[in-house]
C-alpha cells in the first residue's frame, strides 16, 4: 500500500495527495514491488535500501547513504490468534537528501495514525528532522500503552492462577514473559538509535528538537525499566504459582496414599477370612459377619488417627 501525505502551507494540516513532491511523506505499507519500483524512481533512494526493511527481523540501526540516511526502530504490534498479545516489528524511516521523508512498515500498524489525523502537535512534513523525532516519541508512547494492557494481563492471569492447577495457566503467564522479553530487546536496540541520534551528528537538530528528543529518551528507558520490573515480577509469580501447583499435587499423591492404606485394613482382614481355612468358633457365630466388619472399622479408624497424627492424611 503506498499513500502520500504532505502539510498544507496555508492550513498548516496534514492531507492526502496523489503526486510525490518535495517535503511530502511517503508512507509504505506492506508495499509491493511495483509501488517500491514507483518510489524509487520518483525520490532517487536506493532500492536495497527499502527492500530489506521488508525483512521483520531488521534490527534498529542507523544507516547512512549518499543520498539518504536510514533510521530503523522496532515497534509494538498488537497480534491476534497467537499466544501472546504483541510482538514488535521494524519500522523504517528514511530521510532523503531531496527532501523525502518515506516510512516503510511490514504490517499495516495504527502508529502513524495520530500523524495522518492531524493529532500530533506541531507536525509538518517538511520538518523531517521534527517528524522523526516525533514518530519516536510516539513509538516509546506506544510501549508505554502496551505495557499497562500487559500489565492488566498478568493480574487477570494472576486470578486465574489462584484458583487452577492447570499447565495451561502457567503457560499462558511465561507466554506473556516472553512478550517482555521481546520488549526489553527492542527497546533496548531503539534506545541505542535515540543515542546516536541525540549527539547530533547523523541529522541536524533544530529549535525545539533537542527537548523533544530528550523527552523520547526519558520514555523509552522508563519503557525499559517498566518492562524489567513486570518481567521480574511474572517470574516471581510463574515461580511461586508453579511451587504452589507442585505442593497442592504432593498433597493430593500423599492423602491418596493414605485413604489407600486405610481402606486396604478391611481387605486384608476379608482376603485372610476368606479363605477356605478352619475359623474356629467364630465361623459358628450368628454374628461373624458385623463383628469382623467393626473390627476392620475400628482397625481401620485406628490406622487413620495414626496417620493423621503424622501429617500422612
Amino acid at each position: 500500500m503506498l499513500k502520500i501525505y504532505k502539510t498544507s502551507p496555508v492550513e498548516k494540516k496534514i492531507k492526502k495527495v496523489k503526486k510525490m513532491t518535495s517535503d511530502c511523506w511517503i508512507d509504505l505499507i506492506e508495499p509491493t514491488t511495483d509501488e517500491i519500483d514507483k518510489v524509487v524512481n520518483r525520490t532517487g533512494v536506493d532500492k536495497d535500501l527499502v527492500t530489506k526493511l521488508l525483512d521483520t527481523e531488521e534490527l534498529p540501526r542507523v544507516e547512512q547513504e549518499d543520498n539518504a540516511t536510514l533510521i530503523v526502530i522496532d515497534i509494538p504490534y498488537l497480534t491476534t490468534g497467537v499466544d501472546y498479545k504483541y510482538t514488535t516489528y521494524p519500522l523504517g524511516i528514511i530521510i532523503t537528501n531531496n527532501n523525502y521523508v518515506i516510512t516503510v512498515s511490514v504490517k499495516k500498524t495504527t502508529l502513524l495514525n495520530e500523524f495522518k489525523r492531524n493529532r500530533v502537535k506541531d507536525f509538518r512534513t517538511a520538518k523531517k528532522t521534527r517528524f522523526l523525532i516525533q514518530i519516536l516519541l510516539k513509538t516509546a508512547s506506544s510501549y508505554l500503552k502496551a505495557l499497562k494492557e500487559v500489565n492488566e494481563d498478568i493480574t487477570e492471569k494472576e486470578k486465574v492462577l489462584k484458583k487452577s492447577t492447570s499447565n495451561k495457566d502457567l503457560i499462558d503467564m511465561l507466554e506473556i514473559e516472553k512478550t517482555l522479553v521481546y520488549f526489553i530487546t527492542s527497546l533496548k536496540a531503539n534506545d541505542a538509535v535515540l543515542e546516536k541520534l541525540s549527539k547530533g551528528i547523523i541529522l541536524p537538530l533544530y529549535e525545539g528538537d533537542i527537548d523533544l528528543l530528550e523527552d523520547a529518551v526519558i520514555e523509552n528507558k522508563q519503557a525499559i525499566e517498566m518492562s524489567g520490573i513486570y518481567k521480574d515480577i511474572l517470574s516471581s509469580i510463574t515461580e511461586t504459582y508453579a511451587t504452589i501447583i507442585s505442593n497442592n499435587l504432593n498433597i493430593a499423591m500423599k492423602f491418596l496414599a493414605g485413604i489407600t492404606i486405610v481402606l486396604s485394613i478391611p481387605t486384608m482382614i476379608s482376603s485372610f477370612l476368606g479363605m477356605n481355612v478352619p475359623l474356629g468358633n467364630i465361623s459358628k457365630e450368628p454374628y461373624a459377619f458385623i463383628i469382623i466388619f467393626l473390627v476392620s472399622v475400628v482397625i481401620s479408624i485406628i490406622i487413620a488417627i495414626l496417620l493423621k497424627k503424622k501429617d500422612m492424611l
